[in-house]
């Protein structure tokens, strides 16, 4: 069988007959940015030959397809920079422009835990071990206490390992007021949790003292699903294959046991010191980590297989060696889960009365309208877009990517920020959002979303999908080609403002309210943070109200999920939450098409829903 060498790791492997370079690069653990999932669709898994001979789909004129490439004799393929992820460039956008809301909460933890001294028992007094911590518990006024079993294996060896001097962890379902008591330690034990925010494209982890409620350490990385699809569906996709949803599952509970322990080196704790792990995940990436067949959630009529998840074992969902339980927010639809749920929680949103407009903008666009009377939420079909998604030279927020655009108005003639201040690779979210406000701006493209075929410009140029223009010419590009925007990459980003802004309608119309009787607007996930609000409202993906209405929250996932573990309280608000939520199906609503075709211009045919926009 030949083999395949991967640059710049050097790691060489045998190709199974039936595989593709893409699928033993999945095999190895070597990233390539996949984006179809391996339908050959995206064209983004780009490899370049070096040596060999190969059968497969060129793109340019330069790279192979990944998915479609397989080797006829031993090859050595390079991953060039467009087709890997730095994750550096996520763990400096952790720190980002976001103000997190506070609020003053008793530290209450679905998790309790007591340290007790048992007398030894001795031959006139040999009660068993069980009973006789069970006695000690109802002395001291707590019942309905049910060991698990992995708790009575323990607990012989861990109570005689400290003088019957030992520290007891259980967990009390606040529902029902049953207590699970699953671990025990010798001696006393201070335990730490985890909140995970569980996103599609990454993974957002902090260490939690549930003691005193302090944040010791924080990590992120990508979610190494994307392998095998940027997005929900196309990850629902490769879960039909045979083995693709456990996969999918192992892969991600491998990556986030890794960053758990990377957490705990940086603050020299140990991995038996982690007692309760709260995730916020939307509906799909929670089915997936739990190895649930999420193939309903994408057939009519669209049924998740529960809104609200039981807390586990870690062990018993792929957490070797961990004695923790798990906790999950709760989901209110097939594409409005745990994260907004959790998002809600933590933005205080259902505990105030201004009319608030909640936007959680990333790989899925999910809004929330409402206040401590009622909550409406949508799932709008924005497409992987605001993070470069459908773009052709669109990537993610990594190193090389251009955030920032700014186009002079007389010569046409641009200026970039990259992440990293490395040379462009791509356009991320946020510079896309830039540069379609800047052309629109400076009178490059009209409303429709075309580029002006009057004009004479070295930039402006007729394409294979339409004109487009030359962000940067290749001699300063990391890619050897023009970094281009092209009209159909300006459709795609239309189309996706489009169906947000058409959200926003439908769920105010539902309540008889319209635009400008928001009273706040509520920005949430990282990617919120880090775009302007200039040239969103100029591209018609936010409201025209006025600039002060807008609050940027950062990770709402991420904060929900660590009140929920720092307080049962809390963790139970999230179920009254989830139950408040009244769920709009956009695709199905009578007026919504109405809403969504009037959306595709800049920044709206309405001009009137853009007051401050200059004519």
């Amino acid at each position: 069988m030949p083999k395949v060498t991967f640059e710049p790791y050097q790691l060489t492997e045998e190709i199974q007959p039936s595989e593709t370079i893409l699928d033993l690069a999945m095999r190895v653990g070597v990233h390539i940015n996949a984006s179809c999932g391996g339908l050959g669709a995206c064209g983004k898994c780009r490899i370049l030959l070096e040596a060999g001979e190969v059968k497969g789909e060129k793109v340019d004129g330069v790279y192979y397809k990944a998915c479609t490439t397989v080797p006829l004799t031993d090859v050595i393929v390079r991953i060039p920079t467009e087709s890997k992820f730095d994750r550096k460039a996520i763990l400096r956008r952790i720190t980002a422009k976001a103000i997190e809301r506070k609020e003053e909460f008793p530290l209450s933890s679905p998790l309790t835990w007591m340290s007790l001294r048992l007398e030894p028992p001795t031959i006139e007094n040999n009660t068993p071990d069980w009973e006789r911590v069970q006695r000690e518990f109802i002395l001291r006024g707590i019942d309905k206490v049910i060991p698990t079993y992995p708790f009575l294996k323990k607990l012989p060896y861990a109570l005689r390992e400290n003088n019957f001097q030992a520290t007891y962890f259980w967990y009390e379902d606040i529902r029902t007021g049953v207590k699970l008591l699953f671990d025990v330690m010798s001696g006393k034990i201070s335990p730490l949790g985890v909140a995970i925010d569980l996103g599609t494209t990454t993974l957002q982890l902090e260490l939690v003292d549930l003691v005193g409620g302090e944040v010791l350490a924080q990590t992120s990385d990508y979610n190494p699903q994307i392998s095998y699809g940027e997005d929900v569906i196309s990850r629902i996709e490769f879960a039909k294959r045979k083995g693709g949803l456990k996969t999918l599952s192992e892969r991600v509970k491998e990556k986030i046991y890794f960053l758990i322990e990377e957490l705990l080196h940086k603050v020299s704790r140990h991995l038996s010191e982690i007692k309760l792990i709260s995730i916020a995940g939307n509906t799909v990436m929670t089915q997936l980590f739990l190895e649930l067949e999420p193939k309903f959630l994408r057939e009519y009529p669209y049924v998740p297989v529960a809104k609200e998840y039981p807390f586990f074992l870690a062990e018993d969902i792929g957490f070797k060696g961990m004695e923790a339980i798990v906790q999950f927010s709760p989901c209110v639809a097939s594409y409005v889960g745990g994260d907004i749920t959790a998002g809600v929680l933590a933005s205080l949103l259902a505990e105030e009365e201004e009319l608030t407009l909640f936007i959680d903008l990333g790989t899925n666009g999910e809004i929330v309208i409402g206040n401590k009377d009622f909550l409406m939420c949508a799932a709008c079909s924005a497409g992987p877009a605001f993070e470069g998604g459908g773009i052709k030279h669109g990537m993610r927020a990594t190193s090389g990517a251009i955030e920032g655009v700014h186009i002079d108005p007389e010569t046409f003639e641009p200026m970039i920020i990259t992440i990293g201040k490395q040379k462009p690779k791509g356009i991320c979210g946020s510079g896309i959002i830039s540069l379609l406000s800047q052309l629109f701006r400076v009178g490059l493209v009209d409303r429709a979303g075309k580029y002006r075929r009057d004009l004479n410009h070295p930039r402006l140029r007729p394409g294979q999908n339409g004109y487009e223009y030359v962000l940067v010419f290749k001699e300063e590009s990391a890619l050897e080609q023009d970094i281009v925007f092209t009209e159909a990459d300006m459709d795609n980003l239309i189309r996706a403002k489009g169906a947000m802004f058409a959200g926003y309608q439908i769920l105010l119309e539902s309540v008889g309210l319209t635009i400008f009787d928001l009273e706040r607007v509520f920005l949430a996930g990282t990617f919120g943070s880090y775009i302007d609000l200039e040239d969103a409202i100029t591209i018609g993906l936010l409201p025209d109200l006025p600039r002060e209405k807008f609050f940027f929250l950062g990770n709402t996932s991420l904060q929900g999920a660590k009140k929920a573990l720092l307080s049962k309280e809390k963790f139970l608000r999230l179920s009254q939450i989830s139950q408040m939520m009244t769920h709009v199906e956009l695709s199905s609503h009578p007026r919504y098409m109405d809403y969504y075709l009037a959306a595709l211009f800049l920044p709206h045919t309405d001009e009137n829903l853009f007051p401050s926009r200059e004519t």
